[in-house]
């Protein structure tokens, strides 16, 4: 046991996380310091140049801050908490703060999931902890328990609506019949989305977060360019009416697979059964169902974001951090990495697909689109003829098919594409049964 008169903090960024972080370590200081046995103490905070004009800068006193990073890591600090996000500067700050002796706290998912194995060895060489549980499901607890509740299993799979933002939007379309730029819009100003969505809407930000899970699950290194990523941008609300027509409800999903040693990740719009849990997870909440040979299904839910939730799990990362210091080690989690894994692509996926297609109201329309699947293996397990549109001879079919491989359904959409009576190829989704 290491005697400490107190635990020094010093903390980078005061943006809605680090701000909150900054609030609750003050308003809880004295049931925090008695959790650890002695006071934590904010020494210093690094912030842009306009941050200083915010108010909770000037309530808290302008001389706990400063904008040099030099001042910043000069200063007697124990723990350093990283709330700046993005890859840059954030990474190489992380990599000084654990090359200087400090423990350091984060909740940056993109560097984590980029450089989590780097700094990792990087915390491990210098015997001080990295702790990211915030990275991933904001106060929903998840890296904990991958790393000490679930290590007994085999994880054979993670399903999981990890995007707060995306899911509201499709809850909007689901629910009240909204078109996805009307969704947008009601999720920008209600401010679930930012001003530039794109990280939201196309996914990035689920790939973060799944590379990390999935690391941590299947004990090797996925990294965001591993993983299949499609976005909910081509959303149409007459896929929600059919999904529903159909018995499904549509996610976007982050799902990853292990199979012997190879492993499968893909983030992408699903239709899932209705009667399932995920289906019924709405709004701007998360949930994460993870498959164990020991425990099976295992469902986390909650507010996967925003400054409340994702300051809860950064202060309780502060505290396990601060006993680590007084313990006079650094953190037992470690990132496993075992040889032999491989990642599955995804031209080898199989699954049912759903197609949504505008085509010439003719005879004979029909036949050509079922040869042009027939021709790929691809069989059809249903066909619905939707909307009619008499002034410009077309019609609307939504075909339900058997298993295929994704190769070959990405054939037969090329192939389709080009048949003069298909006008449109509206949408095709995926189905996760």
């Amino acid at each position: 046991m290491v005697k400490k008169e107190s635990i020094g903090i010093g903390l980078m960024g005061l943006g809605v996380i680090g701000g909150e972080v900054a609030r609750v370590l003050a308003a809880r200081a004295e049931v925090l310091g008695g959790q650890i046995g002695c006071p934590l103490v904010l020494r210093k905070v690094k912030v842009l140049e306009a941050d200083l004009a915010r108010p909770q800068a000037k309530e808290m006193g302008l001389e706990l801050f400063t904008t040099d990073a030099e001042e910043f890591f000069s200063q007697d600090m124990d723990i350093v908490v990283e709330a700046i996000g993005g890859e840059q500067p954030a990474f190489d700050y992380l990599k000084r703060a654990l090359s200087s002796g400090r423990h350091v706290v984060t909740s940056n998912k993109e560097v984590i999931a980029k450089h989590g194995v780097e700094l990792f060895a990087l915390a491990q060489q210098h015997g001080v902890g990295l702790h990211y549980e915030a990275s991933v499901g904001g106060g929903i607890p998840l890296i904990a328990p991958f790393q000490q509740d679930l290590v007994a299993n085999k994880i054979s799979g993670i399903y999981a609506i990890i995007n707060g933002t995306t899911n509201y939007i499709l809850t909007l379309m689901a629910k009240e019949g909204a078109d996805f730029p009307s969704a947008l819009a009601r999720a920008q100003k209600l401010g679930y989305a930012e001003a530039d969505p794109r990280n939201d809407i196309e996914g990035i930000d689920a790939v973060y977060k799944l590379a990390i899970l999935a690391s941590l699950a299947f004990h090797c290194r996925v990294q965001p360019q591993d993983i299949h990523c499609e976005g909910i941008s081509r959303m149409n609300n007459r896929d929600f009416r059919y999904a529903q027509e159909l018995g499904f409800a549509i996610k976007l999903l982050a799902i990853a697979k292990q199979t012997d040693n190879q492993i499968e990740v893909r983030v992408h719009p699903v239709f899932i059964p209705e009667e399932s849990l995920l289906a019924k997870v709405d709004g701007v909440y998360n949930a994460i169902l993870v498959q164990g040979d020991l425990v099976g299904r295992v469902l986390f839910f909650g507010e996967g974001a925003g400054a409340s939730a994702t300051s809860s799990a950064v202060v309780s990362d502060v505290v396990s951090a601060a006993q680590d210091v007084i313990a006079g080690g650094g953190s037992r989690a470690k990132w496993v990495l075992e040889p032999g894994k491989s990642i599955r692509p995804m031209a080898e996926l199989e699954t049912r697909y759903y197609l949504r297609l505008n085509v010439a109201d003719q005879p004979g329309v029909l036949a050509q689109v079922s040869k042009a699947l027939g021709d790929h293996m691809i069989s059809i397990s249903s066909v619905i003829q939707k909307a009619v549109d008499s002034a410009a001879q077309t019609a609307e079919i939504v075909i339900m098919t058997h298993p295929a491989k994704e190769a070959e359904m990405q054939q037969a959409l090329d192939e389709l594409g080009k048949l003069a009576s298909v006008k449109e190829i509206g949408n095709f989704i995926r189905v996760e049964d």
